[in-house]
């Protein structure tokens, strides 16, 4: 088995008898992008309860900040600007959640339990708890005050967030991206966030990382980013789950976490 995450040149064409090729990740998009992956050799993503904890923590502040005005605030308080915003109630604002698996389905449930009216969206139907799961992309953009990209990276996911994608959003949405970098066409988001039809991005993606010194995103006022750090992989839980794979693996049992490697997830 081969336990890789972003392996270096050559890693597979020195292993011609692997059995399973497990990513340290939960996203995979890369690895299946290798030209040298072994074709037929199946492919396990990690499923990291402690990386699912953090992410469903970073999307939490994320929508939080922006409900409760915090990155106007922020603003405020560098322009020395003593001003009372109105308030809102969570009830009041829907959350659309992109994607529904093991990171989306924890965060969409734990923003319904903070009283958000949520929308969920994935390809195929779900059902999850106080989450209206919907499978038409364009009600739930439609619907949305603000938008989580938690989707997978695929042929048809790649550039998800462009123009025309951002004028199916209310007028003023907010975009949380915590997922690819390549999900979002970046010129298109700087000119919808420049005419106010975003009115914030929450950034911890970009298409080429680390983001360019003299990327505009840097000081646009109406991006908040990290740097790739929504959630990392976290040693104390996820070693358990590996393990317990290699030993499904030596039994031929079951694997957690198979990828489907024609729909890329």
């Amino acid at each position: 088995m081969a336990l890789v995450a972003n392996p270096p040149p050559d890693t597979f064409e020195r292993l011609p008898r692997l059995k399973l090729v497990h990513s340290l990740w939960m996203g995979v998009d890369g690895l299946l992008a290798n030209s040298a992956l072994p074709r037929g050799v199946p492919v396990a993503r990690l499923i990291d309860p402690g990386m699912i904890a953090a992410m469903t923590e970073t999307v939490l502040a994320h929508v939080l900040d922006w409900h409760r005005l915090h990155f106007r605030y922020r603003a405020q308080q560098a322009a020395r600007i003593w001003r009372q915003l109105p308030q809102r109630m969570a009830i009041e604002r829907t959350i659309g959640v992109l994607g529904l698996g093991a990171l989306g389905s924890v965060a969409a449930q734990a923003l319904a339990m903070h009283g958000f009216r949520v929308l969920g969206w994935s390809r195929r139907p779900r059902e999850l708890a106080s989450v209206e799961c919907l499978t038409d992309l364009g009600r739930v953009l439609e619907r949305s005050d603000l938008v989580v990209c938690l989707l997978p990276l695929t042929r048809e996911t790649r550039g998800l967030f462009d123009a025309r994608t951002f004028e199916r959003m209310p007028e003023g949405a907010c975009l949380v991206n915590v997922a690819r970098g390549e999900h979002v066409v970046e010129k298109d988001l700087r000119d919808a966030l420049d005419s106010g039809r975003i009115s914030h991005a929450y950034l911890d993606v970009f298409e080429s990382e680390p983001l360019h010194e003299a990327h505009v995103f840097w000081n646009h006022p109406g991006v908040t980013l990290t740097p790739h750090v929504a959630a990392l992989t976290e040693p104390r839980t996820a070693i358990p789950r590996i393990v317990a794979n290699l030993k499904r693996l030596a039994r031929a049992e079951p694997l957690e976490g198979l990828v489907d490697t024609t729909s890329g997830y």
